[in-house]
């Protein structure tokens, strides 16, 4: 059995005139580290709020660790640590009161269960007695994780977990989900961050409320069936613009120093030779590796 799992949820708002999601179907392993992967408002947040049994679904159905979030609501607020976008802890509470007052709701014992946020709270303990509103981003992260593992849960639900918050603490707290993950915690994590897709072990691409690819951050690059090119020149934007220009162009975006395109039929010489006249100097084009950020956009193309 899986520990997550998704069957068909739908979820509309506005009396149905907006869809969050539509038909969503997944399945997350034990103690796998499983990523939702996609823009904001691709509707991230509403699947992770249905499963921590918040919302309802329209239609469709989930479990976690066979339990369903709407049936069976209070069972599952017992085997899940959640997460939300915002910081939502009490503010005006110092981090040791949080952490007591989350331990007695969920009749935990602080003491007992402290070797599982050790890690989070050795770093939190210098700021013990300050108010929780007074801390910095990366800190009020690490305090919103350890009050949600302070009762042991079976599962953690993270909702952009690390938005806003400094490369060096986005990279310790994915260090402690690493370690978590060892102790087989299943974790479902959502990120716009293309390069947190790569920390997963699977992923799924979201848009639109509609999955468009899963499978491990591996495997869904050698899925593209059109080659990726690297194109650069001196003018980049006059270079994006005349490549889209191109008849046989898939799609053309931007990714760091270059534009990485795809194209519908033809050779790389024979973009080459259109940019020719239309492009002054040099124009570099190169195959390169796909990643999960060239499969994303070439789902979007392809829907458009």
């Amino acid at each position: 059995m899986k520990t997550i799992q998704t069957d068909r949820l739908t979820r509309t708002f506005d009396k149905g005139k907006v869809t969050a999601l539509q038909e969503v179907s997944f399945a997350v392993e034990k103690g796998e580290i499983f990523g939702l992967i996609g823009p904001d408002g691709a509707g991230k947040t509403t699947l992770i709020r249905i499963l921590a049994s918040l919302i309802l679904p329209d239609s469709g159905s989930a479990s976690l660790a066979g339990f369903d979030p709407v049936r069976d609501y209070a069972r599952v607020r017992q085997i899940i640590g959640y997460m939300p976008g915002r910081f939502s802890l009490y503010q005006d509470l110092s981090v040791q009161e949080n952490l007591r007052f989350f331990a007695t709701v969920f009749k935990a014992d602080l003491e007992t269960n402290y070797p599982l946020i050790k890690d989070l709270y050795d770093q939190l303990a210098p700021f013990k007695n300050r108010r929780a509103g007074q801390l910095s981003g990366g800190m009020k992260q690490k305090l919103a994780l350890c009050c949600a593992l302070v009762h042991e849960p079976e599962i953690l639900l993270l909702d952009e977990p690390t938005t806003g918050v400094d490369p060096v603490s986005r990279r310790e707290f994915w260090d402690m989900l690493i370690r978590l993950k060892a102790r087989g915690i299943t974790i479902l994590v959502s990120t716009p961050y293309m390069d947190e897709a790569t920390l997963c072990d699977r992923i799924a691409l979201i848009q639109k409320g509609t999955i468009l690819e899963t499978g491990t951050p591996a495997e869904i690059p050698r899925r593209l069936s059109r080659p990726v090119y690297a194109a650069s020149a001196g003018d980049m934007y006059l270079l994006l613009r005349a490549v889209r220009d191109y008849p046989e162009t898939h799609s053309c975006y931007t990714f760091g120093e270059s534009h990485h395109v795809q194209l519908k039929s033809g050779s790389p010489q024979d973009l080459l030779d259109f940019l020719g006249g239309r492009i002054p100097g040099p124009v570099a084009l190169d195959q390169i590796e796909p990643g999960i950020e060239d499969v994303f956009m070439d789902k979007m193309t392809s829907r458009t």
